[in-house]
C-alpha cells in the first residue's frame, strides 16, 4: 500500500560546494555513511570498511550496464542551426528514442546531420514526437553513433572528466546506460576480492539507466509522475540464487537503486518463489509503503531532492530515518551525486 506523500516531502537545501565534481581516487577510499534501521543508529566509515559489515552468505547484486557515448552534436540540414541529441533508449534497429536541445524548435521531419570534425557521418531525422520532450528520431546508421558521441555526465557536473572510464563502474560489461549505476562505482577489483573472499557471493543484473536518474518530480503528487521505463535482463541462473538467498534465510543486498528496481520488477511478476528469468521494460516506481520482496540492504548514494531516486530510498528506510541522515550528512560535508559519497541501510 503506497503512503500518501507529496513531492515536496522529498525536498532539501544543498550547499553547492558539496555536489562533488570529480570522484575520489582510489574509487574505495570515498565516505560511506551505515544506516541500521533496526536500531536508528548512524555510522560513519570510508566505504573499503563497507567488508566489516558483510557476512559469510550474504548476497550482493550489482547493475553491470555501461555508459553509452549518448551525447551527439550535429547541425539542422535546412538552416545549419546547432543542435545537441542526448539518447535515451534504442527501440529498435536505427531508432531511438532521445533529448535534443533547443527541443521546441526541433519537430517532426527535422533533419540533423551528426557530424565529428566538421564532417557528416550520420542523418538523424525525427519521426515522433512524446511527451515531456522526449523525441523519436531515426539514424541512417546507429553503428558509427558510438565513435560520433560523447560520454555524457549530469547537469551538476561542470569539471571536464580527465579519464572518461571513471564514470564507468569497473565490472561495466553491456552497453546501454545514459548515466552510470553510481552506487557501483565505489567498487575497485581489490575491494571485490576481498568481498568474494568473506564468503559474499556476488551477483550481475543489467538495467540500462536512462531519463529518471536526473530528471526532477515535477507533479505535487508523486503518482502523477510518468515513470521512464529501462530495459533491464535478470538471467535464470541469478534468479535461482536469488531464490535460494530468500529460501535460506540469507541477505539480498542491492547496490544502486537500479539494482533495487530490476530485482523487485522480477519478484513481482514471478509473484511468488522461486524467481523467473526476467528481460523486459523496467516501469516499477517505488514510493513511501511499498513493501519490498528481495531486497534486505541497499548501498546507494546521495540523491537529488524531489527525486525517484530519493523516494525509493525512502520507502527503504522511512521518511523520518533519510531526512536526520541527509542533515547529518550536509553537516558533515559529504560528498553528494554521481560522483559523491556513499551510504549502506541495514
Amino acid at each position: 500500500m503506497v503512503v500518501l506523500v507529496k513531492t515536496k516531502d522529498f525536498d532539501y537545501f544543498l550547499p553547492s560546494e558539496l555536489i562533488a565534481q570529480t570522484p575520489v581516487e582510489p574509487r574505495d577510499q570515498s565516505r560511506l555513511m551505515v544506516l541500521n534501521r533496526s536500531d536508528g543508529s548512524i555510522k560513519h566509515h570510508q566505504f573499503f570498511e563497507i567488508t566489516d559489515y558483510l557476512r559469510a552468505g550474504d548476497v550482493l547484486v550489482f547493475n553491470n550496464s555501461r555508459v553509452i557515448p549518448a551525447r551527439l552534436k550535429g547541425r539542422k540540414v535546412d538552416s545549419g542551426g546547432r543542435v545537441e541529441i542526448l539518447l535515451l533508449c534504442r527501440l529498435d534497429t536505427n531508432i531511438w528514442e532521445a533529448l535534443v536541445k533547443p527541443g521546441k524548435r526541433v519537430n517532426t521531419g527535422t533533419r540533423v546531420e551528426i557530424t565529428n570534425e566538421g564532417a557528416a557521418k550520420v542523418l538523424a531525422e525525427v519521426i515522433g514526437l512524446r511527451q515531456d520532450g522526449i523525441k523519436v528520431i531515426s539514424f541512417s546508421d546507429e553503428t558509427q553513433l558510438p565513435e560520433l558521441g560523447e560520454i555524457p555526465l549530469p547537469p551538476y557536473i561542470h569539471v571536464p572528466l580527465a579519464h572518461p572510464g571513471r564514470y564507468q563502474t569497473t565490472f561495466a560489461s553491456v552497453a546501454g546506460s545514459v548515466a552510470a549505476p553510481t552506487a557501483g562505482l565505489h567498487f575497485t577489483p581489490e575491494l571485490l576480492t576481498n568481498i568474494e573472499q568473506k564468503g559474499v557471493q556476488c551477483l550481475f543484473v543489467t538495467l540500462h539507466v536512462g531519463l529518471d536518474t536526473f530528471r526532477p518530480v515535477r507533479e505535487d503528487d508523486p503518482l502523477e509522475h510518468p515513470i521512464y521505463r529501462e530495459y533491464g535482463i535478470l538471467a535464470q541462473e541469478v534468479a535461482s540464487q536469488l531464490s535460494q538467498a530468500k529460501v535460506e534465510g540469507r541477505r539480498v543486498i542491492c547496490v544502486g537503486t537500479t539494482t533495487v528496481r530490476i530485482v523487485e520488477q522480477a519478484a513481482q511478476v514471478s509473484n511468488s518463489l522461486p524467481m523467473e528469468p526476467f528481460d523486459g521494460w523496467v516501469s516499477l516506481f517505488i514510493l513511501p509503503g511499498y513493501q519490498f520482496r528481495v531486497v534486505d540492504a541497499l548501498i546507494t548514494n546521495f540523491h537529488l531532492p524531489k527525486s525517484t531516486l530519493l523516494m525509493l530510498v525512502t520507502a527503504f528506510a522511512h521518511r523520518y530515518f533519510v531526512n536526520r541522515s541527509y542533515k547529518e550528512a550536509i553537516a558533515s560535508n559529504y560528498r553528494f551525486y554521481s560522483f559523491g559519497d556513499a551510504m549502506l541501510i541495514l
